[in-house]
């Protein structure tokens, strides 16, 4: 029902537009610190994750730089 308007909405059950909009305005905000949560959470995983890919990314190159040094070490 997230493409109906709320009058619509109202007029299909017979009710009156504003208490269905006291309802949705209601839903919104018990449910709006979920969403916040879960934002909070994603904001701190892409973290977590850039941190690790830097961390990755940083002892790729010390293996390359290792390898390369034995493969001239052994020549």
């Amino acid at each position: 029902m997230k493409d109906r308007t709320i009058a619509s909405v109202a007029a299909s059950y017979d009710l009156v537009p504003q208490t269905v909009g006291n309802w949705v305005a209601r839903y919104r905000k018990e449910h709006s610190s979920q969403e916040e949560g879960e934002a909070v959470a994603e904001s701190a995983q892409i973290a977590r994750l850039r941190a690790e890919n830097c961390e990755l990314r940083q002892e790729n190159e010390f293996l390359k730089k290792a390898a390369a040094f034995f493969a001239q070490e052994q020549r």
